[in-house]
């Protein structure tokens, strides 16, 4: 079976469902769109939303990263990525809701609006990308595209603070759902995917890694996702 995975370069949800691909043992391709083009591009591509990762595999045509892992269970029973028994699926379910609507923004306009205050970061985001171009001019090219990206994403310095105000509570929600073995274990599930690649995210920035740095938050993040490519210095306004 083969798939081909469309998404953004650095961006941590198609990182989760590529993860989620070598967890399936599926032999796949990526290719990066650029981000904000790809809205429309996807779109093109004839899937119904405007939003990356977008997979295709075995005829049918799958978006977002919840309704991958789905997809990918229901093609590829082992290993699974949600637990048979219902009251351990019901916690996973809900996590990797939680990881979906409420975390995985927060590393997004975060990092967005850190690059903002520091462009030179911006090539070490790019590192490993599928756009089809040499990396040196993806790198010049870049400061517009990102600039479409935090409008497109109001990473303005007000919900910067905002993100940042809002980060502890979303990192012990993290230390709790692994405390309760809800993601962290040996088998890995959907929410272990959703969840770790935010977290790895945000170790890519200075002002925010001794926020995570100990706790077991990061020994997820750095178990779960190999190679995060990105670095950006402290610029954020506390």
């Amino acid at each position: 079976m083969r798939a081909t995975l469309f998404g953004v370069a650095a961006s941590h949800p198609s990182l989760a469902a590529e993860l989620m691909l070598r967890h399936k043992g599926v032999d796949y391709r990526r290719i990066d769109l650029p981000t904000v083009s790809h809205r429309a591009l996807v779109r093109l591509l004839g899937y119904p939303r405007k939003t990356v990762p977008a997979l295709r595999i075995d005829g049918a045509k799958v978006q977002g990263t919840t309704q991958i892992a789905r997809a990918l269970d229901a093609l590829i029973p082992a290993p699974p990525l949600f637990p048979a028994d219902p009251e351990r699926r019901r916690a996973v379910d809900e996590a990797d809701a939680w990881g979906d609507e409420v975390l995985q923004p927060l590393p997004r306009r975060l990092t967005l609006n850190a690059l903002k205050h520091d462009r030179s970061s911006l090539g070490s985001y790019l590192e490993g990308a599928r756009l089809g171009i040499p990396h040196r001019l993806a790198v010049l090219v870049a400061p517009p595209i990102a600039a479409a990206s935090r409008r497109v994403n109001r990473a303005t310095d007000e919900n910067a603070r905002r993100d940042l105000a809002a980060l502890p509570a979303a990192i012990d929600r993290v230390d709790e759902l692994i405390e309760e073995g809800v993601i962290g274990g040996a088998e890995r599930n959907a929410a272990d995917f959703q969840i770790a690649t935010s977290i790895s995210l945000l170790l890519t920035m200075d002002d925010v890694r001794p926020m995570i740095e100990g706790r077991p938050a990061e020994r997820l993040a750095r178990e779960v996702v190999p190679d995060q490519p990105g670095h950006v210095p402290r610029v954020l306004t506390p």
